[in-house]
């Protein structure tokens, strides 16, 4: 008989019994099946609004394609949601040994040969989706150094077909939003490389964000884990989104070893954060979420992969957090366990919200399918195995817009005043005004007030609340007052002194005003004098030091930075394309304003149609119990039932009319949106070249670029270097359009990754060319 019992590194391990049970009789696949957790371990859910559910963490597996397959060890189920692995045993132990030979992993699923398309849609697509409907969401990526996470993650950046999960998370996200008309939402995205155990802003390279002064940190507040110090990019459009990934894969730290030749040497956290309002003004509401797209650094053997030198370094701290990772999975899936190791490492800590936390939690396991790699591959798989021990309680992200809160709170204001007059009326009392009091109502309550302590007003006339709190305050004005009219009074009448102060009562004492006995003498009718301290001020010797001003209009021996020198541009150099740039974004905003308008009034003529239709439809199915009434084959229907379909027609007619100039609309805003990101993108690159030629430029080779010289401005002397003019560019980006082979869904991927490449080579131009003014 085979009994299974659960291996200490996870999975399954079949051992014999003896039986008289034939083997092949109970040759099962025993099916992993987590149970339900009865507490969350990261538990932040004191500042959303809804209830959520308990899930588990979905996990997959992906298997490298190569020519070299085990067919023999790696089995997979009919369901296609296991992995069976069977090893022969080693007869070099023996006859009786207990080698452990197979094991049995149920998943979510098994990607062999499977194309990026299918991978996406199998893994990520429902967790992006939820993302939009205010759900957090993680997708992870885990295996062996190359095994194929990053291209499981990113792709080819090369080849929009072989693009991976987060290029197509960013299409989805937007392609969402286009479809959802009657929400504002707003995408924000930041990178995050954990190196050595050290944080990096991978987009920390653009113009205006720049190097950070104090190392970036992992802080934790109610609202749960964010990275300070980590920049977070506002994307209008599909190409910067797609722009600000292909710079930060530029920065990432590579290396090469015998297993891979481009092996991510670092963890990269992509975030995307989502916003969404709604256009309804008078709903305060609006949701949040945040999606992770984790690609970790592989695990490796240093025996297989022959690291060295800093590559070797690298690999220790790579292990060392997917261990603390694996500890802080298998605290996670133990019910007993209080305490979960989330601050042992970097990567855990700023993974504390996905792990176990408020998400959707997707893990993609990439193995190998070789024999040569087999124990590597019972490895991931085992963590796989521990993943799906893991519940996360997903929840909808709501909170509150504080304007739209107030402005909501001014109208139930003025409706409760309203109200509140229509009671009095109804009690015979005259208008109360239930206004704050101005300046003169205060006065007049002061007036009574003094008037009632001095005797002559015999009560005061209370009318609401706010008069009798207005009361109670000048109460304690008068008196105030009086306290402070006594005190000079005395003051005016007497000398005060402190019989402490010795110097003072021997300064009176000589002066005549008191005698040895310590009593004071001098005029009763208030004619002496008072002791005081001059002024600091007053006092001689002390003269005021003058400032000095001056400015030196010099070139500066340092460059200012690029933010400072970037304002000094608009004003100056790039003021009228600054103002083309302006005058289009308002356009924009204004195109933008009233195509939310023509929606809501869409919206509303909908809404009427449907209302009407309901009528009418009530109309047909009263008539028709009624009975029918036929004149010359013809149907008589009521004059309510005819005003109705004219009603209908009309609407319809108007419908049709709103929507055809939101078509319109949407298409002014689709060119004004290219108008405006052509002038930023023609600004930045002005700027680039002013502040290159202003400041890195030596100034002998400045007298080449001023106005009638052989070399126009932006045009570097070198002989390798090639300026696009903006007649050719745009020839360009026709030309791309109508020849791309996978369609205009792809025009912006291109786009960002043929600037992305133009900005990385003209910097690398301009750093070989301030090498060679050093030499």
């Amino acid at each position: 008989m085979l009994g299974t019992v659960l291996d200490i590194d996870g999975g399954f391990k079949r051992e014999k019994r003896h039986s008289p049970i034939p083997q092949a009789a109970c040759n099962l696949i025993w099916e992993l099946k987590p149970t339900q957790m009865m507490r969350r371990k990261n538990n932040n859910k004191h500042y959303f609004t809804r209830m959520s559910t308990r899930k588990k963490v979905h996990a997959f597996v992906r298997v490298r394609p190569t020519d070299d397959f085990a067919h023999e060890v790696i089995r997979y189920g009919d369901d296609n949601k296991s992995i069976d692995i069977h090893l022969k045993k080693d007869t070099r132990r023996g006859v009786v040994n207990n080698q452990q030979t197979d094991w049995s992993f149920k998943l979510d699923g098994v990607l062999h040969d499977a194309s990026q398309d299918l991978v996406y849609e199998t893994v990520a697509k429902d967790v992006i989706s939820q993302a939009l409907d205010g759900y957090n969401g993680t997708i992870m990526c885990y295996g062996q150094t190359g095994a194929g996470k990053t291209y499981t993650m990113t792709g080819a950046t090369e080849n929009y077909k072989h693009r991976g999960i987060l290029p197509r998370a960013l299409q989805q996200v937007f392609r969402m939003i286009e479809e959802r008309p009657t929400h504002a939402i707003t995408v924000r995205v930041s990178y995050l490389e954990i190196y050595n155990e050290s944080l990096f802003d991978l987009l920390s390279t653009l113009p205006y964000v720049g190097p950070s002064v104090t190392p970036m940190t992992i802080v934790e507040n109610p609202q749960g884990v964010f990275i300070k110090g980590l920049s977070v990019h506002l994307t209008s459009q599909e190409e910067d989104a797609f722009s600000l990934l292909f710079e930060g894969e530029t920065n990432r730290i590579i290396a090469s070893h015998t297993m891979n030749k481009n092996s991510s040497r670092s963890h990269c956290i992509f975030t995307i954060y989502v916003e969404a309002h709604s256009r309804t003004l008078s709903d305060e509401k609006y949701i949040t979420s945040k999606i992770n797209l984790v690609d970790l650094a592989g695990s490796e053997r240093l025996g297989k992969s022959g690291s060295e030198g800093r590559v070797l370094k690298e690999a220790t701290y790579i292990n060392k957090s997917l261990s603390f990772l694996e500890q802080a999975i298998i605290a996670l899936g133990d019910q007993k366990r209080d305490h979960i190791p989330f601050r042992q490492c970097k990567l855990t800590h700023a993974l504390k919200d996905s792990l176990g936390g408020n998400c959707n939690m997707v893990l993609v396991t990439n193995i190998y399918g070789d024999a040569a790699q087999l124990e590597e591959t019972l490895s991931s798989l085992r963590f796989a195995s521990r993943m799906k021990l893991v519940t996360t309680e997903p929840a909808i992200n709501e909170k509150y817009d504080a304007e739209r809160m107030v402005k909501n709170l001014e109208k139930e204001l003025v409706l409760l005043k309203q109200e509140l007059a229509i009671h009095d009326s109804l009690a015979n009392r005259s208008l109360v005004n239930y206004d704050p009091m101005d300046e003169i109502q205060i006065a007049e309550i002061n007036s009574q007030v003094r008037r009632y302590l001095e005797g002559t007003l015999d009560e005061i006339d209370i009318i609401n609340l706010r008069q009798i709190q207005e009361v109670f305050n000048q109460f304690r004005v008068v008196l105030s007052q009086q306290e402070q009219e006594v005190e000079c009074a005395l003051r005016r009448k007497y000398t005060l002194i402190d019989k402490n102060d010795f110097a003072a009562i021997s300064a009176v004492q000589k002066a005549g005003l008191m005698d040895v006995d310590g009593h004071l003498v001098g005029e009763p009718d208030g004619q002496g004098f008072g002791l005081g301290v001059a002024p600091f001020s007053a006092k001689p010797g002390k003269k005021a030091k003058s400032k000095k001003t001056f400015k030196e209009q010099l070139r500066p021996s340092t460059p200012p930075s690029k933010p400072v020198a970037f304002e000094d541009f608009k004003n100056e150099r790039g003021s009228e394309i600054n103002r083309i740039f302006k005058e289009n974004k308002s356009i924009l905003n204004e195109r933008r304003k009233r195509a939310s308008e023509t929606t809501q009034r869409i919206n509303a003529i909908k809404q009427e149609i449907d209302m009407t239709k309901e009528a009418l439809n009530f109309q047909k199915s009263l008539r028709e119990k009624q009975g029918e009434y036929e004149n010359q084959g013809l149907m008589i229907i009521d004059e309510e039932e005819f005003l109705l379909i004219l009603k209908l027609k009309d609407l319809k007619k108007q419908y049709r009319t709103e929507y055809q100039d939101l078509r319109d609309l949407r298409a002014e805003i689709q060119y004004c949106q290219h108008l405006v990101d052509q002038c930023r993108h023609r600004l930045l690159t002005e700027f680039d070249i002013w502040y290159n030629e202003s400041f890195f430029i030596p100034e002998d080779m400045q007298v080449a670029l001023k106005p009638g010289s052989s070399i126009r401005p932006g045009m570097i002397p070198v002989s390798r270097i090639m300026s696009l003019g903006e007649d050719d560019q745009d020839k360009f980006s026709q030309l791309q359009q109508t020849m791309l082979p996978e369609g205009p869904d792809s025009i912006s991927f291109y786009n960002a990754k043929v600037k992305t490449e133009q900005k990385h080579k003209y910097l690398k131009t301009m750093m070989g060319l301030q090498q060679t003014q050093r030499k």
